[in-house]
């Protein structure tokens, strides 16, 4: 059981997203924050991820390893592309101070 609320989980995640952002920019890829809910955090990948095979690699074994390392080890995080949005849960909580 996640022991953080959706809300305290947002401001963690958008404290520690720079240090896969540049990862990510590192493969000429780009990374948005888009919500969290029930203990999984969404993101949407673009640049040179759009599309790429790897992508769900990099979701899970960078983005998910090292938020699950510095957050949680209960965090999920789930990835998108552009266009993509209609496939996101209702009621992600976006709005954060962080």
């Amino acid at each position: 059981m996640m022991p953080f609320s959706d809300e305290d989980l947002c401001v963690a995640i958008k404290h520690f997203l720079p240090t896969i952002e540049s990862y990510i920019a590192s493969h000429n890829g780009t990374m948005r924050y888009l919500g969290v809910k029930d203990g999984t955090a969404w993101i949407e990948l673009a640049g040179s991820c759009n599309g790429c095979s790897m992508s769900s690699l990099t979701t899970k074994a960078v983005a998910q390893r090292k938020l699950r390392e510095l957050i949680h080890p209960e965090l999920v995080v789930e990835s998108i592309f552009p266009g993509q949005e209609g496939h996101l849960p209702e009621g992600l909580v976006t709005d954060c101070e962080g």
